[in-house]
């Protein structure tokens, strides 16, 4: 295993080097050391998605939006109405309707002076000042006048939460602060020592002293974008001169959940370390809001706009809206109005009312409907996911640099492939039954990254040392031996070596007569047409193409990939390529070329591989005696009526097959004597009727060697009597007879010595 694992490093050392790089890329963006804005924006793609995918896209009831629309602008007049309107309308909220609390999603930061009251004290001043009775009248209509005052006992005794907003220096350095802030939630000593990046503020712009005086409570509605301009997290609490103020939806939540407090959550033990002091949640009561580290927190959309009920702020101030809707709600007073500019880009919408962001928020604080205050449905991105983060990445990058460059481009894409439906399944389990926001886009692309990259690496860099092979081997081996080589190299050498190998040979009979006959066209057509097939099986069988020659075919096996099976594959070859023959036979008979018959032979032995030749043109190929036995082996079938021929070395490797020794020959070249056989077919495949014929021709071939001329001579007669198609039998009669006449040399061990090829 070790040896392997070295053997994989030392061959792909580049590729994972460039591929542990890439990951290092990543790494480095999880870890906050350099982060890239593109990845950032990646990030959000895939939050928006998660989002928008999961949406429960149902409404909230307990939610009750009254909105200043275009209806009631056009009813009650440009917006800012009448304070007295205002008033009106509480009274009718509360009085009439019966509802639970009213928020402002909308500022009074200055007095009302639409009313009268200002003209009505300068006339006071300047003309009546002397006269008591009218100076009483004026004073009486001051109080019909000052609508500010009538709003604020409106307010007063009531649970109204008021709104306001904070601001920065602007360009010139001016900084706004408008109306009375209320008291702050959290004073300058409550995170003393705790490393977090609130939001703060230079100034503000807060309601009149007189509402915010009256006010049951009051929060701000800040909803600050993302980098991307999408308003994705509100601030929960934020930092004006050491104190902290809550958000607008936070002090609702407070309200309807009858929290005493809200108390700031750390960890009591980090889970990114011994330093981690970072804010995790806000506690109210026994809910727990979860922010991160700016104490943001992550708007839980229902669903795109009007995922709460809407009624028109007209219908509310004459009574025309079904009290059922309203009553025992939560109302948040906004605007869908264009003209007034309070519409957000979310991940649902670009267009979306600002008001029913914080109409989310409070839905979310308290839970799914009819589960109120048991436990929040706000998404919680808590900084120790980032440690998370870098250890999947860690893990997923290695395996991807590692393990690809040893992998088929299919393989490889597949075990891409699941690996990003792993990712992509654990995140979106996790994101729906954990409710965690777990980064999902990083490790995404670091897969990406690494597969393209693994894949490109390996065609435009590995691929060219395959093509080298290939064009050096594909005309001889098959793509199967091709991919082997490309995959382990080293596992062949061109160098001349003597190996044990399998070599066949094949060859046409009579092919100067059937090539006379036919059309040079023709004859180019045929041998295509005979050549395809019969190379294809040898490539089917692992087997080697060496050469061409004319019509004959020389192929071996065991080379230049080891092959301990090359003697198996070489027969099993030889046996489809002469099942082959008869449908390329019906082929020509239909093109009305004349039949062909083929001879082959097949021998194993030690043989010398590489590449060899002249310094002007060399060649993969095989020499050596055994190579020429297999050549005469095939020429030999002739004379035996055979259609292949097989040594002793290679029925010895091939024990399954039941074989007819053919005879003990002395081929030309070579001193030393061989059996030769005609394999029969598999034992199993042999009938009572073959192997009844093959035990008489057996004890007949054994007469013959102990020169019982005659005997031998009456038993080949009778073998060729009951087969007289096999001419084997009238050769051996024909030899025995010439025998007869002519003994052997004394001393003769039953050899025939061939004298041509």
């Amino acid at each position: 295993m070790l040896a392997h694992l070295s053997h994989h490093f030392k061959r792909h050392w580049l590729r994972i080097a460039i591929s542990s790089a890439i990951l290092v890329f990543f790494l480095l963006h999880v870890a906050k050391r350099v982060e890239w804005d593109f990845l950032h924006r990646l990030e959000n793609i895939a939050y928006d998605a998660r989002l928008v995918f999961t949406m429960p896209r149902t409404k909230d009831p307990r939610i009750v939006i009254i909105d200043i629309d275009e209806k009631s602008l056009a009813a009650e007049g440009r917006w800012p109405w009448s304070r007295d309107k205002l008033a009106a309308m509480l009274d009718q909220l509360f009085d009439h309707y019966g509802v639970f609390l009213t928020a402002f999603d909308v500022v009074f930061a200055e007095a009302e002076e639409t009313s009268g009251l200002k003209v009505l004290r300068q006339l006071e001043h300047e003309n009546f000042s002397i006269d008591p009775a009218v100076k009483n009248h004026l004073l009486q209509m001051e109080a019909g006048l000052n609508h500010d005052q009538q709003f604020a006992r409106s307010i007063a005794n009531r649970r109204v939460v008021m709104g306001y907003f904070f601001t920065n220096a602007d360009e010139s350095g001016a900084i706004a602060k408008v109306g009375e802030l209320p008291p702050p939630l959290f004073g300058p000593k409550t995170f003393a020592g705790r490393k977090i990046d609130f939001p703060h503020a230079d100034g503000y712009g807060a309601n009149l002293p007189i509402l915010q005086n009256q006010a049951y409570a009051a929060g701000h509605f800040i909803s600050e974008p993302d980098s991307d301009g999408v308003v994705r997290r509100v601030p929960m609490l934020y930092k004006y001169k050491d104190n902290y103020y809550p958000a607008l939806a936070l002090v609702v939540a407070q309200a309807v959940l009858k929290a005493e407090r809200i108390v700031p959550g750390f960890p009591e033990q980090s889970k990114a370390g011994r330093n981690y002091t970072q804010i995790e949640w806000l506690e109210l009561g026994k809910v727990k809001i979860p922010v991160d580290n700016h104490a943001r927190t992550l708007v839980p959309f229902r669903g795109k706009a009007g995922s709460f009920p809407y009624v028109s702020a007209t219908d509310v101030i004459h009574g025309k809206v079904d009290p059922e809707i309203l009553k025992g709600r939560i109302v948040l007073l906004g605007t869908t109005a264009k003209g007034l500019l309070d519409l957000r880009a979310t991940p649902v919408a670009p267009d979306f009312p600002g008001v029913e962001v914080h109409a989310n928020l409070i839905s979310g604080m308290l839970g799914l409907p009819g589960q109120t205050g048991i436990s929040s449905n706000i998404k919680d991105n808590p900084a120790y996911t980032l440690g998370a983060e870098f250890v999947l990445l860690l893990v997923s990058g290695l395996i991807m640099a590692i393990a690809l460059p040893a992998m088929s481009p299919l393989l490889a894409t597949l075990t891409t492939v699941a690996l990003l439906v792993g990712i992509t399944g654990t995140n979106l389990s996790i994101w729906y039954w954990g409710n965690l926001v777990f980064p999902l886009a990083t490790g995404i692309m670091s897969v990406l990254v690494l597969f393209l990259f693994n894949m490109s690496y390996g065609y435009l860099v590995e691929e060219r040392g395959k093509r080298q092979l290939a064009n050096q081997f594909g005309q001889y081996i098959p793509p199967e031996l091709v991919d082997e080589l490309n995959e382990n190299p080293q596992a062949m050498s061109l160098s001349s070596v003597n190996k044990e190998l399998s070599v066949l040979f094949s060859d046409i009979r009579g092919f100067t007569t059937i090539s006379e006959g036919l059309s040079p066209h023709e004859l180019s057509e045929l041998m295509n047409e005979y050549l395809t097939p019969m190379t294809r099986i040898i490539f089917e069988h692992r087997g080697t193409i060496d050469k061409y020659m004319g019509d004959a075919i020389m192929a071996f096996w065991g080379a230049p990939l080891d092959d301990q099976e090359h003697a198996r594959h070489a027969f099993g070859s030889a046996f489809i390529m002469l099942n082959e023959l008869r449908n390329i036979q019906e082929r020509f008979k239909a093109k009305g070329w004349p039949p062909i018959r083929i001879g082959i032979g097949i021998n194993s032995g030690n043989m010398s591989v590489g590449n060899m030749g002249s310094e002007f043109r060399r060649a993969y190929t095989v020499m050596g005696d055994a190579v020429n036995l297999g050549s005469r082996l095939e020429g030999l079938t002739k004379n035996y009526g055979v259609e292949l021929i097989v040594s002793e070395s290679t029925a010895r490797a091939v024990t399954e097959y039941a074989y007819r020794e053919l005879d003990r020959v002395r081929v030309k070249g070579k001193d030393k004597p061989v059996t030769i056989y005609e394999p029969m077919g598999l034992k199993t495949d042999i009938d009572d009727a073959a192997r009844s014929e093959l035990k008489l021709y057996r004890q007949a071939l054994k007469v013959y060697r102990s020169q019982n001329w005659d005997m031998a001579e009456i038993q080949f007669l009778n073998l060729q009597k009951t087969n007289p198609q096999r001419s084997l039998y009238k050769l051996y009669a024909e030899r025995t007879a010439i025998f007869r006449e002519h003994s052997p040399e004394a001393g003769w061990d039953g050899v025939f010595t061939h004298m041509t090829k």
